[in-house]
């Protein structure tokens, strides 16, 4: 079963450009997909009670066109595979005409909050969804090398700010601290994350950072080097 809402690109959503962001772009994929589990019964309530919590394992985003300011956009997701512990979403965002402006595929693990470690997907998750076909796009691979011969910048310290319900660090917000390392002009056609730790209130997070021509790529590690996230931005340097 497929979930989609309508909006309209608020202020609070674009650039300087008045074109939609990227962190927009996935905080509004992110809703539709919350919006999507409220719907069917097996929301956040739910979880809690049962002592589980979806998280996201990796992205990969491909922007062809940011709306731009008070477009009317629609935003739809829906699960197209479970296997265990695992469970594979994809997105789409229309503008008014119907054209895609931007998909996604996304994959997800499900824990068990006591032990920290994965656990099977119940078969009343898997019967609140119905199974969808994939979306046809060109699929990269979930794990993204480690860059090597990387630039180490300052470190910071993990803020509030950057907290979700799960309390640590939502995967948006990592997508968001890599932006801040891509050259000036540099738009971002496609997105890829792979989520290796879990920060929490007070980590420190130390930037590493590799950038080739029309590709940068950031580690988010912990001060012993080991990486919280790996983030890869590519641009696309013609725009249809």
């Amino acid at each position: 079963m497929k979930y989609s809402f309508e909006s309209y690109v608020r202020y609070s959503e674009i650039g300087e450009d008045r074109n939609l962001t990227l962190n927009s772009v996935i905080n509004y994929f992110q809703d539709c997909s919350t919006f999507h589990s409220e719907h069917t019964g097996v929301g956040i309530d739910y979880l809690q009670e049962k002592n589980r919590v979806w998280v996201l394992s990796s992205w990969q985003i491909v922007v062809d066109r940011y709306p731009k300011l008070c477009e009317k956009i629609k935003i739809t997701t829906w699960p197209y595979a479970f296997k265990r512990f695992l469970g594979s979403r994809n997105f789409t965002m229309e503008d008014e005409s119907g054209a895609t402006v931007a998909y996604a595929n996304s994959l997800w693990t499900y824990l068990d909050l006591e032990t920290g470690m994965p656990a099977n997907v119940s078969e009343q998750q898997i019967e609140a969804y119905t199974l969808e076909e994939k979306y046809p796009m060109e699929y990269a691979p979930r794990k993204i090398k480690m860059p090597v011969d990387t630039a180490e910048y300052e470190s910071f310290p993990v803020r509030p700010h950057h907290l979700d319900t799960n309390h640590h660090v939502n995967n948006g917000q990592y997508v968001a601290m890599a932006e801040e390392f891509v050259p000036a002009g540099f738009c971002v056609h496609q997105m890829r994350a792979e989520y290796k730790g879990q920060a929490v209130l007070g980590d420190i997070i130390v930037p590493k950072v590799k950038q080739e021509q029309g590709v940068c790529t950031v580690a988010l590690c912990s001060e012993n080097g080991e990486p919280y996230a790996v983030v890869e931005l590519k641009e696309k340097k013609e725009w249809n």
